[in-house]
């Protein structure tokens, strides 16, 4: 009786692709990992400061007496639209005076300039029956800085146009 052939070269071709599909599998894998991250890198939020807000009111009400008392409200283009009609910073009169001072939390900080300027304003209630409705820049200083930059002047639009450092001080614009 004859014995059959043995065949050895089958057994050593399954282990040696066996060997190369996970090595090839493995190299797959870490050839990913070296290529980079799978997703974009996250966006870098939004530079937030507090700034200190003052203006100072004319001492004049002849527009609109009966409105006299009322708070000055500080408004600016980072706030959310209004979903009640008021979203505004309520400033707070200094005794016996008239300036009025207020704090702004969590403002992005957008200097040096990247992005348009802020724009800020004021309802004045001792201005409501001029031409501007009662809106105003004028007078306002937003993180220490002096309005000098004006957009829509003399306008129911009208403000003041700003940018805020890392350290909450306002800037003009060039």
């Amino acid at each position: 009786m004859t014995r059959p052939p043995v065949r050895v070269g089958r057994p050593r071709a399954f282990v040696g692709l066996a060997i190369l599909l996970g090595v090839l599998l493995g190299a797959c894998n870490a050839f990913r990992r070296t290529a980079g991250p799978d997703e974009a890198p996250p966006a870098n939020p939004p530079r937030l400061v507090n700034v200190t807000l003052e203006y100072r009111q004319s001492q004049h009400c002849d527009n609109a007496p009966e409105r006299c008392d009322d708070p000055v409200v500080f408004f600016a283009s980072w706030m959310r639209p209004p979903t009640n009609g008021n979203n505004g910073i309520l400033l707070t009169r200094d005794p016996g005076g008239f300036v009025w001072r207020g704090r702004a939390f969590n403002v992005p900080a957008n200097f040096p300039p990247r992005d348009d300027p802020h724009a800020v304003r004021v309802v004045d209630p001792h201005l409501v029956w001029t031409a501007t409705n009662g809106a105003t820049a004028e007078r306002l200083k937003v993180g220490g800085q002096v309005l000098t930059v004006f957009d829509s002047a003399g306008t129911p639009g009208e403000s003041g146009l700003v940018y805020i450092d890392d350290n909450g001080q306002g800037r003009n614009p060039y």
